[in-house]
């Protein structure tokens, strides 16, 4: 069956079916394999990796079928193989239609890509449905929603003379071709985003809050995928895998990294839930617990002076939030911060995110087989120490911020198609359990300091938020 289409939110093609000149072999009609491979390498470019890919599609293939050897072939290539085509009985030029993804490495840890079917696929795929495909989705998109995409393949049983001419046709089952898909990704989003990094490593993530659409997932570097569609050779793929840029790596959902500073208005709301984040502290530059000498220091060494809630996440207070996780204590962060999602999975619809690490003293008594120390507690209310989370991750706790509490399990599929011609059928978003606060105000608190992190005089995101045209 033909895969279905892959688009973005506003119908612009992210993956499609092109064609393309393969050169297969026939086993039936093939004398001597070894001597008909040699000989062809002699005529066109055949890799190694082509001839290992081919034995092993060999096998589970049935000897009257036509068996793929090397894709993408160049009309200098197919005009050479015509000229000796009558050296090589049961050897053939074919046209296929092959993957390929028009925007290259933008959107690659989204989609993922299609590769050839190896040994482990073969034993979890429907063989039956798989018996005249040779590609299977691997990452992403491609690979999540592979049951969609594929299709159904069909069938046509046919009474044949000793010459395998079809005499009549007794059953046909046609094939049912695999459906488009249509993202949540805004395709031209995501190239800004990739355009904002520049040539640093990250990750971008954004969501509307209020339905879980994912309309930017970037992780940066990427690599083509295209290069894997009809198999990479070893010397690029390792090129790949030991760039100290990681390109391979999917950042937004497999990167877990200390939050830091983004924790401390989910800190802001635990305090105002436990009834003490009205309070101020005095900010020297530095904290002592009660009975120790060390000091842990604040960002700003001359220090904040008096400082309350507002003021502490407008300036992101370090003080301020160590006094504050000192009072909450670490089984408490970790209960509150838990109901945010951190520590646990989101749920995306792209298979492969971590957890990340939202720590307790239970966790470190299980893992470490150690006690939990206050000093851990104070560096855990500014994101630091054992806490990790994904970008993922972290975008879906402020999305639940913004709604208020209301939590919707991010989501990259937007609808499906069954044909060019069809209505597309809309995935419904899904909402998951919601934050719910003693007080509602407190929501409005917090936002507002978040607001002005941006759009004031001292808030420490002031450059990014100079002249912009929202709040």
């Amino acid at each position: 069956p033909t895969r279905g289409l892959i688009y973005d939110r506003n119908g612009v093609l992210l993956a499609e079916n092109i064609p393309s000149f393969s050169i297969e072999l026939t086993p039936e009609q093939v004398i001597d394999m070894d001597d008909t491979l040699s000989r062809l390498r002699e005529v066109i470019t055949i890799s190694d990796e082509d001839i290992e890919h081919f034995r092993r599609l060999l096998k589970r293939k049935r000897r009257f079928d036509s068996v793929p050897l090397r894709y993408r072939l160049n009309d200098e290539e197919v005009a050479h193989f015509a000229v000796n085509r009558h050296r090589f009985p049961g050897v053939d030029i074919q046209a296929r239609l092959i993957r390929y993804y028009p925007r290259g490495k933008l959107a690659v840890h989204v989609l993922g890509y299609v590769g050839r079917i190896d040994e482990k696929e073969l034993q979890r795929i429907d063989n039956a449905n798989y018996s005249a495909t040779t590609h299977i989705g691997k990452l992403g998109v491609e690979r999540s929603y592979e049951d969609i995409l594929h299709g159904q393949v069909g069938y046509l049983e046919a009474e044949v003379n000793a010459q395998g001419r079809t005499l009549r046709v007794l059953n046909e089952t046609p094939a049912i071709p695999g459906k488009n898909l249509y993202l949540n990704i805004d395709i031209e989003m995501q190239a800004l985003a990739d355009r904002t990094l520049g040539k640093y490593r990250g990750s971008v993530v954004a969501i509307i809050p209020k339905t879980g659409e994912v309309v930017t997932l970037l992780s940066k570097p990427g690599y083509d995928p295209n290069l894997f569609v009809t198999g990479i050779d070893n010397k690029s793929y390792q090129a790949l895998r030991t760039s100290k840029d990681r390109p391979l790596f999917n950042r937004s959902l497999l990167g877990q990294y200390p939050p830091g500073s983004t924790v401390k208005p989910f800190m802001g709301l635990a305090g105002l839930e436990a009834g003490i984040g009205k309070q101020s502290t005095f900010c020297p530059g530095w904290y002592e617990l009660p009975g120790h000498e060390r000091r842990y220091r604040d960002w700003k060494k001359q220090g904040h002076g008096e400082t309350n809630l507002d003021t502490a996440i407008v300036e992101s207070c370090d003080v301020y939030f160590y006094e504050l996780a000192h009072r909450l204590k670490i089984d408490r962060i970790h209960s509150f911060m838990s109901r945010f999602g951190f520590g646990q999975k989101t749920g995306i619809d792209i298979i492969g995110e971590v957890a990340g690490l939202m720590p307790s003293a239970e966790w470190k008594r299980r893992e470490r087989r150690q006690a939990w120390f206050p000093g851990e507690t104070l560096i855990t209310g500014i994101g630091q120490g054992f806490t990790l989370t994904t970008p993922l991750q972290l975008a879906s706790a402020t999305a639940t911020l913004a709604m208020h509490g209301q939590r919707m399990r991010p989501s990259v599929l937007h609808a499906t198609q069954a044909n060019v011609d069809g209505e597309p059928v809309l995935h419904e978003s899904e909402r998951l359990k919601s934050v719910v606060l003693k007080d509602p105000a407190h929501w409005h608190s917090v936002i507002h300091s978040m607001t002005r992190v941006l759009h004031s005089a001292r808030g420490t995101a002031r450059r990014s938020g100079a002249g912009a045209k929202y709040k």
